[in-house]
């Protein structure tokens, strides 16, 4: 029954890194695999209960008899309920920053970027794209501020080749910005829920790298751009009531959101509860300052003519569920005791996280990014010390990889399939004309990370 498990949850891999040419959506299959794993683990919990929690099942029993009803209520109970309320946490955090930004987005609070990039030189325009999309991804979800950046792209420029490269440098740093904060990035959020990083040590460890991830190929970017872009310069779309909000008010609720969610590290580090619960707080704030500022056209007939992104709306439900359905296949896999397994496979034939990081950096680019640090992350658990310790060196390896990884392909992350749909992008093109130059800051970012850790070594 572990073989069929772990057929399952390959077959589900190989599914998610062929969605672009199937047409199945990953989120549906995260879902089913997980779903079927569960049930196949409760179809057999017997043998997976006495084998992985013996002592735990005796206890509840509490002298009962042991049967079958016995062992579900305690794999639902005291198993399967584990792992999604660690799904749950990630889903609620996502929640709450994709409904910030979409607040934001709705009222004009990042109406100067438009205002700003208003030139024609490629140099200001996709720079100011990229440095907006670095600087927002790393406090809010990357999904969803990728798919604004490419609405706004896409109002400015006409030529769909330059819409093209501009579109997968805005990838690029979405992905760099996100997984240098414990916050930018589901991988960030589980590894310090787990206590496997703190946010100022982590933030300091891979600020560089990503920031060399992402320089590096839009720099190279750049130079296939001409110095004048083909760009059309339209009237600001009507938004409903946001057009009542001046710009002290937009500026406001922009202080509100962004500077909410930098309080969250402090926030769980003084109560240690879930990081989801400061986002949920931010945005019950923010929530409370939107309705006071659009207050006299609550009660107005105007509100039913809110301009409402439906499209980030469908694409964060996505998010939501794959991110569930992936966590609680993986919770299935890590009960049959199976990672641990794999887990001293690579401790014995490879024995190098350096060459684990490099060989999950390349994977992510191809089934994606998010499976493939949940799946590096459930290997091991936190140890008193060493490479696996809070703050170890496996830990940012792991995320810098994945992360920066993913963009090595289009189909890597979630962005980048979202760029591939919005400017009808072949992999081919991408693969000739994205990939070098991602893979020259992807290792660059690398050589950075590992001579941080050489020095750190040798200081302290």
């Amino acid at each position: 029954m572990t073989l069929i498990i772990v057929l399952l949850l390959i077959f589900g891999y190989l599914l998610i890194a062929t969605g672009h040419l199937t047409g199945v959506n990953k989120a549906a299959i995260a879902m089913f695999i997980c779903t079927a794993g569960w049930v196949v683990y409760v179809c057999w919990g017997s043998d997976f209960v006495m084998s992985q929690h013996p002592d735990d099942y005796a206890e509840y029993l509490h002298g009962s008899p042991a049967s079958s009803e016995a062992v579900k209520y305690f794999i639902c109970n005291n198993v399967f309920l584990k792992y999604v309320g660690e799904a749950a946490s990630i889903v609620m955090f996502l929640l709450a920053t994709m409904s910030i930004i979409e607040l934001l987005n709705n009222n004009g609070c990042f109406d100067f970027i438009t205002d700003y990039v208003r030139m024609r030189g490629a140099n200001h325009l996709l720079w100011t794209l990229t440095l907006a999309t670095f600087i927002i991804s790393a406090n809010l979800d990357n999904l969803t501020t990728c798919t604004m950046m490419l609405v706004i792209m896409h109002g400015i420029v006409q030529s769909r080749r330059q819409r093209m490269l501009i579109g997968s440098a805005i990838v690029i740093a979405a992905n760099c910005g996100g997984c240098f904060t414990v916050i930018g990035d589901p991988t960030g959020l589980i590894l310090w829920g787990n206590g496997a990083i703190t946010a100022s040590h982590f933030s300091a460890w891979l600020a560089l790298p990503a920031i060399t991830a992402w320089i590096v190929p839009t720099l190279l970017i750049n130079r296939m751009l001409p110095a004048r872009l083909d760009t059309q310069w339209m009237a600001p779309p009507y938004r409903g009531d946001d057009t009542r909000l001046n710009r002290w008010q937009r500026f406001m609720m922009l202080i509100v959101g962004i500077g909410g969610l930098w309080f969250i590290p402090t926030f769980h580090n003084i109560t240690k509860l879930p990081p989801f619960l400061g986002a949920l707080c931010v945005l019950s704030v923010l929530w409370v300052v939107n309705e006071a500022f659009n207050r006299k056209l609550m009660q107005a007939d105007q509100m039913a003519a809110r301009r409402i992104p439906r499209v980030l709306q469908y694409g964060a439900i996505q998010q939501m569920l794959f991110v569930m359905g992936i966590m609680l296949g993986m919770g299935v896999m890590t009960e049959t005791g199976v990672m641990g397994d794999i887990a001293h496979w690579i401790d014995e034939t490879i024995g190098n996280i350096w060459i684990v990081g490099f060989i999950s950096g390349v994977l992510s680019s191809v089934v994606d990014t998010f499976t493939i640090s949940i799946t590096n992350i459930s290997l091991y658990d936190v140890q008193p010390s060493g490479h696996y310790a809070t703050n170890g060196l496996y830990w940012k390896v792991v995320a810098y990889a994945t992360a920066t990884g993913g963009c090595l392909l289009s189909v890597g992350s979630t962005s980048g399939l979202a760029l591939m749909n919005a400017e009808h992008i072949r992999l081919g093109w991408y693969l000739k004309n994205i990939t070098p130059k991602v893979l020259i800051g992807f290792l660059l970012g690398f050589i950075i990370l590992w001579a941080e850790s050489i020095a750190y070594s040798y200081y302290f």
